[in-house]
């Protein structure tokens, strides 16, 4: 009966923590716009998803445009549109045509946080080799990424 308890009482604890683990995730998804009527009328080149454990509606999502155009580095504030969807939004281009540029997605919901990175260039926003994280991208991330 002892052993029973010994066993039982760090297999419980484990499990317990595994389940406080994979709760309360927090993540970024990207979508195309041309899947969305009110995306299209606001131009959108992208849309963005707040997704996981926790009220959509209290999402806030803010975007800035990472470049290198003529050798020189530029950071471009940019607006987000929240649509109708909770926690949905649209990105419309608002940097340059010319250069290179990551487009860097930081989202709060309350404590929790999480970022996306993704490359932008003439051809458009490649949102299907796009990085999230829920630790904040530094220099050396988006530089790796303008270099791709």
């Amino acid at each position: 009966m002892r052993n029973t308890i010994v066993i039982a009482t760090p297999v419980a604890a484990i499990l317990a923590l595994a389940g406080q683990l994979m709760a309360g995730g927090f993540f970024l998804q990207l979508g195309n716009p041309e899947a969305s009527a009110e995306a299209r009328k606001a131009n959108a080149v992208i849309t963005v998803k707040a997704a996981g454990c926790h009220d959509p509606a209290t999402a806030k999502l803010t975007a800035t445009a990472i470049g290198m155009v003529n050798g020189e580095r530029r950071v471009i504030p940019l607006k987000v549109e929240a649509l109708s969807e909770p926690g949905m939004f649209a990105l419309a281009r608002q940097w340059p045509k010319e250069g290179r540029w990551v487009i860097e997605l930081a989202a709060k919901n309350g404590e929790q946080f999480t970022n996306t990175l993704v490359a932008a260039s003439p051809e458009g926003v490649d949102r299907l080799h796009a990085k999230g994280d829920m630790r904040k991208f530094g220099d050396a991330d988006v530089e790796a990424m303008l270099k791709q």
